[in-house]
């Protein structure tokens, strides 16, 4: 990930076009340099909530315009950058690169989400940024009832020269995943990245399945999955916390990856995400490209949402 910043930037912005673009308008549409009264606060708070923000962030933003400026006349532009500053801070905690884990060889990432959200993608850009960091990496592809799935991986495997242990179409996830950490073991594999299936229509049979999938890894090593990672696709909104409580209800889950902010106008909901489930964000996805996975950053993601410009230090 030695990409410029300044390319970073550009990717980002671009990515996140659709949702600054929306709320500038929206701000703009409001502001319109007036003083900042209650009036002007419920709407900006309705706006943010329409951002997928969600109700409490939304609150919150609002309370922080009222304690720094209410009363006196406001540009739309300050109020895009002190909302900025404020989501920027909400965002600092949880925003963490997954952890390095030299105590573990291999380590295993077990990879959830519902189908449609970039799964199978997201674990064959994280491959190939750990293969660029000189890393020997394994995938699993243990989505064996969906063929496209499979096949998929097996696309990515070859894109960032990771080999992928697969099975036979229907056969058992758990026991492919056992396969899998050991081959990754014998042969002296750095990374386990496994895929999982995303059948939330039958949540009963999923979750036995993930469940099933850890406990039979962990008769190998009782630290597997050392990392969790669920897979949220910003376009579904709102939807997105509810995936988030049924998935943590099946398994531990330790970290988040955002996908698709290029696809909609309601980036703002991995800030609600990140306010109400407090779990380090890893990683977003502003592209189809290998490198338009990138590590979340909380200033430039929270200035490019509010279509500002990059801050120059």
């Amino acid at each position: 990930m030695s990409e410029p910043k300044r390319g970073f930037w550009q990717r980002l912005r671009a990515g996140l076009a659709r949702s600054s673009s929306a709320l500038k308008a929206t701000i703009g549409s409001i502001v319109r340099r007036r003083r900042l009264d209650q009036a002007l606060l419920d709407e900006l708070e309705e706006a943010l909530i329409l951002a997928d923000l969600g109700v409490e962030v939304a609150q919150e933003l609002v309370e922080g315009l009222r304690r720094e400026r209410f009363g006196r006349e406001v540009s739309e532009e300050e109020v895009r950058t002190l909302l900025a500053t404020h989501i920027a801070r909400i965002l600092e905690p949880v925003a963490q690169p997954l952890p390095e884990r030299p105590q573990h060889r291999p380590r295993t990432i077990l990879v959830a989400g519902v189908n449609g959200v970039g799964k199978t993608t997201t674990i064959g850009k994280l491959a190939a940024a750990m293969r660029r960091q000189g890393k020997r990496v394994i995938l699993a592809a243990c989505d064996t009832f969906r063929a496209a799935a499979v096949e998929q991986l097996a696309i990515w495997g070859e894109r960032s020269g990771c080999p992928v242990v697969t099975g036979a179409a229907g056969a058992d996830p758990a026991g492919l995943a056992y396969e899998a950490l050991q081959r990754a073991r014998r042969e002296g594999y750095d990374e386990l990245l496994i895929d999982t299936a995303g059948r939330l229509q039958n949540r009963r049979e999923l979750m036995e399945e993930l469940a099933k999938i850890v406990r039979v890894l962990r008769k190998l090593d009782p630290s597997a999955p050392q990392d969790v990672l669920l897979v949220l696709d910003a376009t579904t909104g709102q939807n997105a916390h509810s995936q988030m409580t049924i998935f943590r209800e099946m398994v531990d889950v330790t970290g988040l990856v955002v996908t698709k902010l290029d696809g909609t106008a309601k980036g703002g909901v991995v800030v609600a995400l990140a306010r109400r489930f407090g779990l380090p964000v890893h990683a977003i996805g502003v592209g189809e490209d290998i490198e338009d996975l990138r590590p979340f950053d909380p200033e430039a993601f929270a200035r490019a949402l509010l279509g500002l410009e990059e801050t120059v230090f």
